[in-house]
């Protein structure tokens, strides 16, 4: 099969996976499709006026292109909404500068860019009633066609509910002329959904969290598929990069379709958004999120292999045996209290860590039920995991980080985070599996001793 079949199967197999009442609806995915965005907004917004919103690396990647291919197909084109900050961040004050400019006008935003730029559009498009669309143009994260923004909302790094773009436009030859550290950092948010899907399998088997069959099936049934090629994504091999785009795609969808983050997203975001909120910086410039996300999914696999390695290890599931390490609500909030500083943050931590808390005596049933189940769930996990050692190499195949120090977390700073990142989100994840289970010092605290996997 040639290359423009097999990318033509590729995008083919996104739309058809598209249901009634689904935002998006239609994705163009190959090389040169650049010239199919004049396509896509007269099947959607015949008529209606456009702009183009970018900063100022996107809209020299493809945002001026697609002002001149838009222009010559005869639409009202507005001049070009073009954020000027030398370090665009996804901070709420950015939504509200976009959005007053939206709101004096009626034209269709097109934004062109990757997550930072996806995120501020999707929400700013939002808060006007307005739909939009989107052009890639780096294979850097899932985010394109997913349910919800990434925000940092008064210090707090959230996922703000607002559809999905109408229409995404992904050309390859745009993303092979993207820094190669942009699709790296792609590839490591796509391998993460290996330890996030492993969290919602445990989430579904102890009953906090059903998995939607569905969403879940859109992101796990090709993820292996779509991550086999790591040193092909860091040469800009175009097949490797179409995997890669169809996975971060298919896996926008699934967001999509359960109106959640859950299908892409586990422990190993939670590190990321801890780090986000924490301003951390390294030689002057904010790590991407993939790169943050790499070392937060090495550190989710390295709790599961150890929480399996536990096998043999009794689990206390009575109420006197729980009390005498599980901490008290009273506890959990000085904590957090005394981790967070900001008053603000701090508030919107012990939201999240309240809604998830259990006194001793439900989660001594909580453990009858992971204890009754135990053998199962650990077989999910087995066959979910890549191996850690084996997913460092991967991610470092592919150009990405698969060290802490790589993105300036030393390892004291990436052991405290463990505990960290467990407070910032009422998901279930295996942060919260490893703690409830008294299971802590073995499966985070020794990891970092010696002959332990982060010595």
């Amino acid at each position: 099969m040639d290359t423009s079949a097999i990318e033509k199967q590729s995008e083919e197999r996104i739309n058809s996976v598209f249901w009634d009442g689904a935002t998006t609806q239609m994705v163009k995915l190959g090389r040169g499709v650049l010239a199919a965005v004049p396509q896509c907004l007269d099947s959607l917004f015949p008529g209606q006026s456009v702009v183009v919103v970018a900063d100022q690396n996107t809209f020299a990647a493809a945002g001026r292109r697609v002002c001149e291919i838009l222009e010559a197909a005869g639409r009202e084109v507005l001049d070009p909404f073009v954020f000027e900050e030398d370090e665009l961040h996804a901070d709420y004050d950015q939504v509200e500068i976009l959005q007053q400019f939206l709101a004096g006008n009626q034209a269709v935003p097109v934004a062109v860019g990757s997550g930072t730029i996806n995120d501020l559009t999707k929400l700013a498009s939002h808060q006007c009633s307005r739909p939009y669309m989107v052009v890639g143009t780096a294979a850097s994260m899932d985010g394109y066609t997913a349910f919800g923004a990434a925000i940092t909302k008064g210090g707090y790094k959230q996922t703000i509910a607002c559809p999905a773009p109408v229409a995404v436009v992904v050309d390859l030859d745009v993303l092979a002329d993207a820094p190669t550290s942009m699709n790296a950092a792609g590839y490591a948010d796509l391998i993460a959904k290996v330890p996030a899907g492993a969290d919602w399998l445990v989430a579904d088997a102890l009953g906090i969290e059903a998995i939607h069959t569905e969403a879940f099936g859109f992101v796990q049934t090709h993820l292996r598929e779509w991550v086999s090629n790591p040193s092909g994504v860091r040469k800009g091999d175009a097949s490797a990069l179409l995997g890669l785009a169809e996975g971060l795609i298919m896996t926008g969808i699934g967001m999509q379709r359960a109106q959640s983050s859950r299908p892409a997203s586990g422990a190993d975001h939670q590190f990321s958004h801890l780090w986000d909120m924490q301003g951390h910086t390294y030689e002057g410039a904010t790590p991407m999120h993939g790169c943050k996300v790499a070392i937060g999914s090495i550190a989710s696999t390295v709790m599961y292999e150890r929480f399996l390695a536990m096998k043999g290890t009794e689990l206390k599931t009575d109420e006197t045996s729980i009390r005498a390490y599980w901490p008290t609500w009273e506890q959990v909030e000085q904590s957090i209290l005394d981790t967070f500083p900001d008053a603000s943050l701090a508030e919107q931590v012990v939201k999240q860590s309240r809604d998830k808390y259990l006194d001793a005596a439900a989660l001594a049933k909580r453990l009858q039920c992971l204890e009754e189940n135990r053998d199962a769930i650990c077989a999910k996990i087995e066959r979910q995991i890549i191996p850690s050692g084996e997913l460092r190499q991967m991610l470092a195949d592919a150009g990405a980080p698969h060290e802490p120090e790589e993105i300036g977390i030393d390892r004291q700073r990436l052991h405290a985070s463990h505990a960290q990142a467990k407070m910032i989100r009422s998901r279930y994840t295996v942060l919260d599996l490893v703690s409830e289970a008294g299971w802590w010092t073995a499966c985070v605290d020794e990891s970092f001793e010696a002959g332990g996997f982060w010595a």
